[in-house]
């Protein structure tokens, strides 16, 4: 059985993406299923990071951002492109790093106790939407630099899986 690592003072924040990278890719490795896949990724990055109170997928249907497999409390069931933080990412390609979602213009509280948001935009290898990873925290700035490399690293390993399966 796939066991989950802790979140470890004993490595650097770069050394524990890694370790997640190398985790998420043997837990996602034989598996077909988007559905699977996404509910065992989020539950991988939620249980082996500190100080997050919802990860998971919103993917696109086409349309709109509607929520997929995540940790977490309920979410908003559809974000439209450009609005909020997961919209934002998915219309403008980039990963959103906000340290403050009160700051944040439009953001939109599905929890009344997210303090702070990353979100990675995910495109097949031909450019396609395919929606957006999502992680919130309660706590001010608890998203830097190095996490924004560490998630689009964790997102990488999601999407080549996702091409491998004829998914994407």
């Amino acid at each position: 059985m796939f066991q989950v690592s802790p979140a470890s003072s004993s490595f650097s924040k770069t050394e524990h993406y890694e370790e997640l990278v190398a985790q998420a890719r043997a837990l996602i490795a034989d598996e077909t299923s988007l559905i699977a896949n996404a509910a065992n990724f989020s539950s991988l990055v939620f249980n082996s990071l500190d100080g997050l109170n919802w990860a998971g997928f919103y993917f696109f249907d086409g349309v709109e951002l509607v929520v997929g497999p995540f940790q977490g409390k309920p979410a908003c069931v559809r974000i439209a492109l450009g609005k909020g933080v997961c919209g934002t990412a998915a219309q403008t390609g980039t990963t959103q790093v906000v340290r403050d979602v009160h700051e944040f213009p439009g953001h939109i509280a599905c929890d009344s106790a997210s303090q702070s948001e990353i979100v990675v935009p995910l495109f097949t290898a031909d450019g396609s939407l395919i929606g957006v990873w999502d992680v919130d925290s309660p706590n001010v700035a608890r998203f830097d630099d190095e996490d924004a490399k560490g998630m689009e690293a964790l997102c990488r390993v999601f999407v080549e899986r996702l091409a491998q399966t004829g998914a994407a």
